[in-house]
């Protein structure tokens, strides 16, 4: 299991937010690139990388996004703001590893096919955010009808190599999290799952470990001390 650090861009800072909610900025760092480069430091082996302003759609934060690819050495997985497969090309063909692929993906999975015949499906995460029981698009501000498992399944068919799957329920709240609806998701599909929200103890990182699951992204608890992330490194791949 990878244990992954966010590096949330907004207006130009790194930030994290309480359930993705504009005005909810619990820390905002003025240079996410030396973030970037301190989670290397400290033993990251991939970095969480969303630009929060393009998911939000208040204009990018592309050039910072491309310094960050240009200085650290790590593999760099990034979503946000990804509309188009012109933006999701454009994001690979910069040096994104892998992409995250939320609305685009659910909203018209034809683009998933796409991507994944173009650049091979390892490159191509899709983003399942949940928010009581159904999936949300659109920077969590939009329900769609069905549940993480049943767009599980449609869009690994499609060619998704790997997916992220956010309860939002508990995002940014650091008051841990229901395992239950990631242990349904992980029997509905047979692709890698990274979990994110909520996870805020190294129990909380204990206990995934336990699971199939391929990874786990933290945010706020690393960046408000809950968290040692050299202590998290411990349960890395096992």
């Amino acid at each position: 299991m990878f244990v992954i650090p966010a590096v949330d861009i907004k207006n130009g800072k790194c930030v994290q937010l309480v359930q993705g909610k504009p005005g909810t900025e619990q820390i905002s760092l003025d240079n996410p690139i030396e973030v970037a480069l301190e989670w290397e430091k400290k033993g990251a082996s991939i970095l969480h990388v969303i630009d929060l302003g393009g998911a939000l759609e208040e204009g990018g934060n592309l050039p910072v996004v491309e310094k960050i690819l240009s200085e650290v050495s790590i593999p760099v997985q990034m979503g946000g703001g990804i509309r188009t497969i012109d933006d999701a090309i454009h994001l690979l063909d910069m040096g994104v590893n892998k992409i995250i692929l939320g609305t685009l993906a659910i909203q018209n999975p034809d683009t998933v096919e796409v991507l994944a015949d173009e650049y091979g499906s390892e490159r191509i995460i899709v983003a399942l955010d949940s928010k009581d029981s159904q999936v949300v698009v659109r920077g969590w501000t939009e329900k769609t009808d069905q549940t993480a498992p049943e767009l599980g399944k449609i869009l690994e068919k499609r060619g998704a190599g790997e997916i992220l799957f956010t309860n939002v329920d508990h995002e940014g709240l650091l008051e841990g999290f229901n395992i239950d609806p990631l242990l349904e998701l992980l029997k509905s599909v047979e692709i890698p799952v990274v979990y994110s929200g909520g996870v805020s103890t190294l129990e909380d990182v204990a206990k995934l470990s336990q699971t199939d699951v391929y990874g786990v992204v933290i945010g706020s608890a690393l960046y408000k001390g809950k968290i040692n992330f050299e202590d998290a490194l411990v349960y890395e791949n096992r």
